[in-house]
């Protein structure tokens, strides 16, 4: 069911809106209960040197309050490291947990006299947990907006459908719609479910599916999906998907399954973290003896909380995730959709791109190209006559014929008698004159001979038909593979990124020699199977290129699985193609110059928060642990707690302006 479908991903699409609500209020609960601990503690008044009150019970109230603040905001973290420690996955929370808790201990020790009343850090331990759970919030925050993009498709459906019930009009949910309904979309109106126009035409916002702006046209016979609108005019749609099988669906579960997978970035941040956990407790064991041999206890815990606290690896664990995130949504919004992180990381180093020719720089349907003539009739008339006998036909060369006298604004004359004969053509009585129209059975079956030029059309691979009227040969038509527009523009900005490209296809050599020359191509396979694609990518990997294949992800399935980055065109109608890493939800190929900038751009915001975050636990934990205390500098734990959260918070920050990176749209190029 097309508004229903996209319930089933609820939890994966809110937890993060959850979490992050969950900690905004307990970081607000937290600073209120953290104002009077840190405010009425003792050492941090003989800090900024003022006197506090000269209430006996004073010390107790901060102890009571900050055992509500270990035990009730120190829970996300002492759940999170104890799940770690069952699963033997030590990490950030284990760190947080083990830092929380022997600040607890050191200050509730103080308080009932075990320990010396120096190891009081009530007042340390009340600002770490307050900046822990606002570099959680913001984390939580930044994942939740990452997950914007699919909110805002499923926002597009309409909350009722208009049901063509015979006469009349009913008004139903998207969910009561069935396969085979018929439903009115009005001006302004959304599709409910992905459907084929069965009357009127429309110009239809497309932009959620595609990434392309502006409205296109869509007319009787043409596919439309769920969610896009009809911006100009009222149409009628058959319905041909629900729910799980539209193509709304498909892209909100590319991006979800996107959003969770783990790229080479990603483990390897996990494993630093890992390491991290380990280097940590070292240097503090370390700490804590060093210290005790050249000082006191008191010193000694003190030096070692703050390596607990430094090490945390807060910011290490956020800086991956973080940036693929939001880049998938990024891609998303220009209907570039990110099956595997991996391919968005390998696309940067991508140095050549195999495009192939069918349905990817070619639009994959028929055109017509030239009209050989073989009597006294013009190209016009031969036209004409040949749009009349198709008119009633549904043969993919029958529309490129009708579309090409359309578009020249023939005056098509009108047909009537139309047979067809698979195999050989078909027959219409137009202008009291028989008209056939057909391939080369045809003209044999006729004893006709095709004009001379169709001999070199047919090396070319071109399709020919003849045009015959009243057993008399008066012209032959040219149809090929039209190429795309964008097709050119696509080949130029990869050129311009100093990337080769290269062309692969089944048709002859002819063909591909034409299409390469005539878009500045640097290499073609011509005449290749489609079992065979994906040896020519071995090929090209084995004289040590690193290659993307960009195909429609049906016979370049193999070649997609085999490039380093597999591109699919899915064209906003078939986004479940499981042989690629990339899919584009629309069919212009500049969109791979988009893909790799969205590339470029999440790799550096990647490495920036990998040394920011390594670089300063690097830095940090040898200051914690007082490597500088013989020339008099020793890192007070509420600076490293402060530095600390500050590391998650930048990190987070910087990962954001990758919503700002410009990324052009391939309508731009």
């Amino acid at each position: 069911m097309a508004h229903g479908s996209h319930g089933h991903d609820d939890h994966a699409h809110h937890s993060h809106h959850d979490h992050a609500g969950q900690f905004r209020r307990l970081f607000w609960v937290m600073l209120g209960i953290a104002v009077p601990v840190v405010v009425f503690d003792a050492a941090f008044a003989d800090l900024l040197g003022y006197d506090l009150p000269d209430w006996p019970a004073l010390p107790w109230i901060v102890s009571v309050l900050g055992t509500v603040m270990y035990f009730w905001g120190g829970s996300p973290f002492l759940t999170g490291g104890i799940q770690e420690l069952r699963t033997r996955t030590p990490g950030m929370m284990l760190l947080i947990s083990l830092a929380i808790t022997v600040a607890f201990l050191s200050s509730l020790g103080a308080s009932v006299g075990v320990l010396d009343a120096h190891l009081d850090f009530w007042w340390e331990l009340a600002l770490l947990i307050v900046i822990m759970l606002l570099g959680h919030w913001l984390e939580m925050r930044s994942l939740a907006q990452t997950t914007s993009a699919l909110d805002s498709l499923s926002a597009l459906l309409p909350d009722t459908a208009e049901k063509v019930v015979g006469d009349e009009i009913q008004k139903v949910t998207p969910e009561e719609l069935n396969v085979g309904d018929v439903v009115v979309v009005r001006p302004g109106g959304s599709v409910p479910a992905d459907g084929e126009i069965v009357d009127g035409a429309a110009s239809l916002d497309e932009s959620m599916i595609t990434g392309e702006s502006r409205p296109v046209r869509r007319e009787v016979g043409d596919n439309v999906v769920a969610g896009t609108i009809a911006t100009d005019s009222g149409i009628r749609v058959e319905i041909t998907a629900l729910g799980e099988d539209t193509t709304l669906a498909g892209i909100q579960k590319l991006v979800s399954d996107a959003q969770s997978s783990t790229s080479r970035a990603q483990r390897l941040a996990d494993i630093a973290a890992a390491w991290l956990f380990w280097f940590a407790l070292a240097v503090a064991a370390i700490t804590a003896t060093v210290w005790l041999l050249i000082s006191d206890s008191q010193t000694a815990v003190a030096r070692t909380i703050t390596v607990l606290i430094i090490a945390c690896p807060h910011a290490l664990g956020l800086a991956i995730p973080l940036v693929v995130s939001i880049a998938t949504e990024r891609g998303a919004k220009l209907g570039i959709l990110i099956k595997d992180r991996l391919a968005l990381e390998s696309m940067r180093t991508i140095d050549t791109v195999l495009f192939d020719k069918t349905g990817t720089l070619t639009k994959g349907e028929a055109a017509v190209e030239d009209i050989a003539l073989a009597g006294e009739r013009s190209a016009d008339e031969v036209l004409a006559l040949a749009a009349a006998a198709e008119s009633d036909s549904e043969h993919p060369i029958a529309r490129a014929i009708t579309r090409a006298a359309q578009e020249k604004n023939l005056d098509i004359p009108p047909a009537h008698g139309f047979e067809s004969e698979p195999g050989v053509g078909v027959r219409a009585t137009v202008e009291s004159t028989e008209v056939r129209v057909g391939g080369p059975h045809l003209l044999d079956q006729l004893n006709l001979t095709a004009p001379k030029q169709t001999v070199k059309w047919r090396d070319e691979g071109a399709t020919v038909v003849g045009v015959v009227q009243n057993q008399e040969i008066i012209g032959a038509i040219k149809l090929v593979d039209e190429i795309r527009p964008e097709s050119r523009e696509a080949v130029k900005g990869l050129h311009r990124e100093e990337i080769a490209v290269s062309l692969i296809t089944g048709d002859g050599e002819d063909v591909a020699r034409s299409v390469s020359d005539e878009l500045s191509i640097d290499r073609h396979f011509a005449q290749v199977r489609p079992e065979d694609k994906a040896s020519k990518v071995k090929e090209l990997q084995r004289e040590g290129k690193k290659v993307a294949m960009v195909g429609d992800g049906v016979n370049d399935a193999p070649a997609l699985a085999q490039a380093d980055v597999g591109i699919a065109i899915g064209a906003g109608t078939d986004v479940a193609i499981g042989s690629a890493g990339v899919i584009l939800a629309s069919s212009d190929p500049r969109a791979v110059i988009s893909v790799r900038q969205l590339s470029r751009a999440t790799y550096r915001k990647m490495k920036q928060n990998l040394w920011w975050a390594a670089g300063y636990n690097v830095i940090a934990v040898p200051l914690a642990a007082g490597v500088l205390a013989p020339i008099g500098f020793t890192l007070p734990m509420s600076v490293g707690a402060i530095v600390m959260s500050a590391s998650t918070v930048i990190v987070a920050l910087n990962a954001q302006l990758l919503r700002k990176t410009e990324l052009r749209p391939p309508s731009r190029y």
